[in-house]
């Protein structure tokens, strides 16, 4: 259906579609319900275009700067490796695009109507997307979550984990603030693809929260890459 169709009203209207408002959307239709999703920014949410999915590629691809060297213990001349940020970057930006696709498919194929803008909520029933007005028997609030910096001197040099996927330059040095697991894993993507990495956090040991002889272990591991 077309986004300028007429009839503007609806069972279920979904505000984002990501995982979770892409699911519900799927099963309502899939029952008779008449849905309409409306998605601001991309298909797939945060695991698919700045979570796991660009996490888990540039994961394989900064495992290959210890493989080069491995390499020569097992009697294999490599020579010295060079690495391209914007090709990793590209081509990942191609494989999300081929899934947000596939989410878009899977939604057309369901039967709902699916809108590109950002919602508003007018009332209990109503949404407004474009400046087009929908109502709907139930509205179901799948926006999920966007990080913000915190605003102090200096804060226009800082990006946050969904800017660092699609950085224009590779970063030659780069400081991570944070010692969850989220700030553990770019401090080692980084790292292996070639940065120069510091990790600042408070405590004496990263990954609170996580058994003592696996953060002390990570901890070893990632001082002996540097």
């Amino acid at each position: 259906m077309p986004e300028n169709a007429k009839d503007t009203s609806c069972d279920l209207f979904v505000i984002g579609a990501g995982s979770g408002g892409v699911r519900a959307s799927r099963i309502a239709a899939s029952l008779g319900a008449k849905v309409i999703v409306a998605e601001g920014l991309y298909l797939g949410g945060t695991c698919v275009n700045v979570g796991c999915v660009p996490k888990k590629l540039y994961v394989y691809g900064s495992e290959f700067s210890k493989a080069f060297k491995d390499a020569e213990g097992f009697g294999w001349t490599v020579g010295k490796p060079s690495f391209d940020w914007p090709t990793l970057r590209d081509n990942k930006s191609r494989e999300i695009a081929r899934l947000n696709a596939i989410y878009e498919r899977l939604l057309d194929d369901s039967g709902a109507t699916v809108l590109t803008g950002m919602a508003r909520l007018l009332g209990p029933n109503t949404v407004e997307v474009n400046g087009v007005t929908y109502t709907a028997r139930k509205i179901l609030l799948a926006t999920g979550s966007w990080p913000t910096k915190p605003d102090f001197p200096g804060n226009e040099h800082a990006i946050t984990s969904n800017d660092i996927f699609d950085l224009v330059t590779f970063p030659r040095r780069l400081l991570i603030v944070g010692g969850g697991y989220i700030a553990t894993e770019f401090a080692g993507i980084f790292n292996g693809l070639g940065s120069q990495v510091t990790q600042l956090y408070r405590g004496d040991l990263f990954m609170r929260g996580f058994d003592h002889d696996i953060r002390t272990f990570v901890a070893g591991e990632i001082r002996k890459t540097g």
